[in-house]
């Protein structure tokens, strides 16, 4: 993919979340508590896992790369929204601009096919727990990651060479605090009907594939449990899926409505702060508090920690 275009536009301006000046100093205290307590909550949760020998399973290999690709996903956005709080003007080059829009695209789209493959783990933990350990082998996990970052990339790739080609020639203000599609679109001078069609196919295969996976996953484990006599077993499925369920919930749910056009601009930037910001944050903390697996290692390691 060449990264040239024929654009006069060599620099975007990025307009943030509010221009108001007394929101800026809060929004920046707030945005950056936010941050310290994305990155702390993700690499705990890896650290957990990475150094409690209970904890090395397929669900919780995928939850390490689930933590990962939160951690990294909020690299691509906080420091620019940081500087939007505190600097007149927060510029981004053209090149920078399309560079956090490929990686944006990227942890989304991996996360949407890392969730999928979550769902698929529960499916075979509750529906065929003898076979549990043999279907989901580590060659065979270690494939589903790859896969899910291989096709992550490749629509980040579609995404961003697509955007590449147009012709940014009138307005450099990009009305966000960060570099999205739609917002981007918007200062074209070019045709987008390209753009619209490839987004639209590509978001469509996505969520398609993914929704269809999951909702299968989880059609397959509620007939399940229905047929499951032992209360002890039905409780123990609902606390296995719970989580998962809430992490799916919130990641579509506000996908979604991130995506759903309306006539206000901030009401899109809001739920995309849900999208790009909470969530990261949130995921660990589901995990951790709703699971006792976690709970266990979390006072495992406290005990070795005080003991040395």
């Amino acid at each position: 993919m060449a990264m040239e275009n024929d654009s006069s536009v060599t620099e975007f301006i990025l307009t943030g979340l509010t221009e108001n000046p007394e929101l800026q100093l809060p929004l920046f205290v707030i945005f950056l508590v936010n941050f310290v307590a994305t990155v702390v909550g993700n690499l705990s949760l890896m650290s957990l896992i990475f150094l409690n020998s209970n904890l090395q399973t397929p669900m919780y290999f995928f939850l390490f790369n689930l933590s990962l690709i939160d951690l990294f996903y909020s690299f691509v956005f906080t420091p620019k929204t940081l500087m939007s709080f505190v600097l007149e003007k927060n510029r981004i080059s053209f090149m920078g601009c399309m560079t956090q829009l490929f990686f944006f695209c990227f942890f989304a789209n991996s996360e949407c096919y890392v969730l999928t493959a979550m769902a698929y783990d529960r499916y075979v933990a509750i529906c065929q727990p003898l076979l549990y350990m043999v279907i989901m082998s580590p060659r065979r996990c270690s494939l589903m990651m790859f896969g899910s970052y291989l096709m992550g990339f490749a629509g980040a790739m579609v995404h961003t060479g697509f955007m590449i080609r147009l012709n940014f020639c009138d307005s450099n203000i990009i009305n966000h605090y960060m570099c999205d599609i739609f917002p981007l679109l918007q200062l074209s001078c070019s045709s987008i009907y390209a753009n619209e069609l490839v987004s639209s196919v590509v978001v469509s295969i996505v969520v398609i594939a993914s929704s269809i996976i999951i909702l299968m996953s989880y059609a397959l484990i509620l007939f399940n449990i229905i047929q499951m006599s032992s209360g002890k077993g039905l409780s123990k499925a609902m606390s296995t899926c719970s989580s998962h369920i809430i992490t799916v919930a919130l990641f579509y749910g506000f996908g979604v409505l991130t995506h759903i056009k309306t006539s206000s601009v901030d009401q899109g930037k809001v739920f995309s702060v849900f999208c790009t910001f909470l969530l990261p944050l949130l995921n660990p903390f589901i995990y951790s508090l709703r699971n006792k697996d976690v709970k266990l290692a979390i006072r495992r390691t406290l005990m070795r920690l005080t003991v040395s």
